[in-house]
C-alpha cells in the first residue's frame, strides 16, 4: 500500500525557514517523479515543484524559485522541500505527491 506521510509544517515569521519531509513507503521514491504542491485558505491547488525519478532535474514553479529547494534522501525513501525566505502568501496546507496520490498535508503558516 502506498502511504506519503508529510511533517515539517508550523507557524513561522516571514523570512523565516521550514523544511518539510514526506515519508514514503510501499513504493520507492527514486523511480518515481515526486512532487510538492499546496493549496492555500480558498484556492485550489497549486503546484510548487518536482523531482525527476534520476534525481537530477527539479522545477519550481516562479512564485517560489530560488527560496525552495526541493531533495530526496534514497536510504530513507523520503522527500523533502527546504523552505527559506517565506511570505505570508505561502501560508497553505503542503502536500506531497505521487501520479494522483497524496498525503495527508502538513500546514505551513507564515505570519508575524
Amino acid at each position: 500500500e502506498v502511504q506519503l506521510v508529510e511533517s515539517g509544517g508550523g507557524l513561522v515569521q516571514p523570512g523565516g525557514s521550514l523544511r518539510l519531509s514526506c515519508a514514503a513507503s510501499g513504493f520507492t521514491v527514486s523511480s518515481y517523479r515526486m512532487s510538492w504542491v499546496r493549496q492555500a485558505p480558498g484556492k485550489g491547488l497549486e503546484w510548487v515543484s518536482s523531482i525527476n525519478s534520476g534525481g537530477d532535474i527539479t522545477t519550481y514553479a516562479d512564485s517560489v524559485k530560488g527560496r525552495f529547494t526541493i531533495s530526496r534522501d534514497n536510504a530513507k525513501n523520503t522527500l523533502y522541500l527546504q523552505m527559506n525566505s517565506l511570505k505570508p502568501e505561502d501560508t497553505a496546507v503542503y502536500y506531497c505527491i505521487k501520479g494522483i496520490q497524496r498525503g495527508q498535508g502538513t500546514q505551513v503558516t507564515v505570519s508575524s
